[in-house]
């Protein structure tokens, strides 16, 4: 459920969010800024939903194994 906020910003903050976020997309810009810092994250349930994506399983495994020969090699 998304709710509306009214906030105030000085000139040169409008103007800056308009200029390099965007019209239409400063809200998901600010909801994203705020959000580490006042909703908890459930840990467990967010390692869960990355452990299910497999294409980002395989780029880590892949990491992972280039750092051990990188490693292997010095």
């Amino acid at each position: 459920m998304q709710r509306k906020l009214t906030i105030t910003v000085s000139e040169e903050v409008y103007r800056g969010l308009h200029a390099k976020i965007g019209r239409g997309r400063i809200s998901k810009f600010l909801d994203s800024l705020a959000r580490p810092h006042v909703v908890e994250c459930d840990l467990e349930q967010a390692y869960k939903a990355m452990g299910g994506d497999s294409r980002r399983e395989a780029e880590a495994l892949e990491w992972s194994e280039n750092l051990m020969v990188d490693v292997y090699a010095e």
